[in-house]
């Protein structure tokens, strides 16, 4: 693969890239207040905004609901303010919205505010688009490979939404709880040269082709009750410190998903921060050796996306991908509750989804050569090499470039920013492709300035 794809010549064939136009971000997001540890665990920003405007409850819809359930009006809105309505009627509508796979902020807008029901669908039709809905089984999953050679299980248009249901676990779902290390490793060496990853795709973009961009949207990530890390043998060389643990092994959590915490241990709780590891589009010719002509293995990530592994995709942020063949072709895969920059040992906490929901948009010829990301507090750019110093490097430039083409600096000015406002992280180290991602905090940026760093 190019040793730094970062430079014009390196970079993947057969599309050359301005750098000036190397980077999108989506729609400037602000900040609203309620109170943030229950509005940052609870809420996306949309629905906070909702809940703060009280006046547009609908009064007979809220009455309605609240006697369904046999609770006291007056005696609910006898206590003051949002936060004493919200503590009410927060344990049943919590406990309601996991069972149901309803996201709480949608509970809670429904159940709160009194939004009239067909409006709203209405809206949130016309937001989602089309929604189509991919099973995962034998016909559309495959074990630890991007295969262009096979038909699109799906074909959408910009602006639709797709929802995963009930994903698979590693090794096409036969990681389950209390499955050996032994039994984990054996199925990696059974497949060399595919990864772990139950890969559901190719998903085919109606008018996509190379040049254009495609914006992927995280609206619902909602896991599965379990979780397992491991480390493989370290015979089998995977993991940072394979040499030092030659034994290998496999830890099974129970997840909380409610309160979403995993109890590591009776003294160790963490906090689960659920995203999806691998999404991406068909990578570029050259970037990886092919396993076979058009199939590729999904363990390194690229200029595509694929196993990026960045933990701040979850739910309400995005990522644009640069588009590298007709169709784009999304896969994705490698569901995560939890991960620690870096994921050292081999893995994050893998899980299953009990949903993951997308939303792509198109966009024409924006001729990135590289992924970034974006967040509701940060604009985050990718640097990717198998040399971490290289990968590092090519992240500053990124982040160089996108501050000097989008934030009104010279690029000398854009370099002293980086050096001390800006936070580069090691993505991670365990996926042939190491990564490093710059931590770009929108809050540097007067309000003014702020809502013009929108490429797309």
């Amino acid at each position: 693969m190019p040793h730094d794809l970062d430079h014009e010549q390196d970079r993947p064939q057969p599309h050359q890239h301005n750098c000036g136009s190397l980077f999108g971000c989506g729609e400037e997001q602000g900040t609203g207040v309620l109170r943030e540890d229950i509005k940052d665990a609870a809420f996306t920003k949309r629905a906070a905004d909702r809940l703060l405007h009280m006046d547009e409850m609908n009064q007979e819809q809220l009455d309605g609901y609240l006697n369904a359930r046999g609770v006291s009006r007056r005696r609910l809105l006898r206590a003051s303010g949002f936060m004493a309505a919200l503590a009410g009627i927060g344990p049943w509508f919590n406990k309601l919205a996991f069972a149901k796979g309803v996201g709480a902020a949608d509970m809670a807008v429904g159940a709160v505010a009194g939004f009239a029901a067909a409006p709203n669908k209405e809206k949130k039709d016309k937001e989602e688009g089309r929604v189509h809905v991919v099973e995962s089984n034998d016909k559309t999953v495959r074990l630890g490979v991007y295969d262009t050679t096979l038909d699109p299980i799906l074909k959408v248009d910009s602006g639709d939404t797709i929802s995963f249901p009930d994903t698979w676990s590693h090794f096409l779902n036969q990681m389950q709880p209390g499955v050996p290390v032994e039994t984990l490793a054996k199925l990696r060496l059974s497949n060399p040269g595919h990864g772990p990853h139950s890969i559901i795709g190719p998903i085919y973009v109606n008018g996509a082709e190379a040049g254009d961009v495609l914006e992927v949207r995280y609206k619902r990530i909602r896991p599965f009750d379990w979780g397992a890390v491991f480390n493989n043998p370290g015979s089998i060389g995977t993991g940072l410190l394979a040499q030092d643990f030659p034994e290998g092994q496999v830890k099974y959590l129970k997840l909380d998903v409610p309160g979403m915490t995993a109890e590591f241990n009776k003294n160790i709780h963490v906090p689960l921060k659920p995203f999806q590891g691998t999404l991406g589009v068909a990578p570029p010719d050259g970037f990886y050796p092919p396993l076979s002509p058009g199939v590729t293995s999904s363990v390194p990530p690229g200029p595509h996306g694929g196993n990026v592994d960045l933990s701040e995709m979850v739910e309400g942020s995005t990522m644009f991908i640069p588009v590298w063949k007709p169709g784009a072709l999304i896969y994705t895969g490698d569901s995560h509750a939890v991960q620690g920059d870096g994921e050292i040992c081999l893995t994050a906490l893998e899980t299953r989804m009990k949903e993951l929901r997308i939303q792509v948009v198109l966009h024409k010829q924006k001729n990135f050569a590289w992924p970034m990301a974006e967040t509701e507090t940060h604009w985050i750019m990718l640097g990717l090499d198998k040399d971490l110093n290289v990968a590092m490097t090519s992240a500053a430039r990124n982040a160089i470039n996108f501050l000097a083409t989008r934030a009104d600096l010279t690029k000398l000015d854009a370099y002293a920013l980086c050096s001390i406002a800006i936070s580069f992280r090691v993505t991670q180290v365990v996926d042939i492709v190491r990564g490093v991602h710059a931590m770009i905090p929108k809050s540097l940026f007067a309000a003014d300035l702020r809502k013009q760093i929108v490429v797309v």
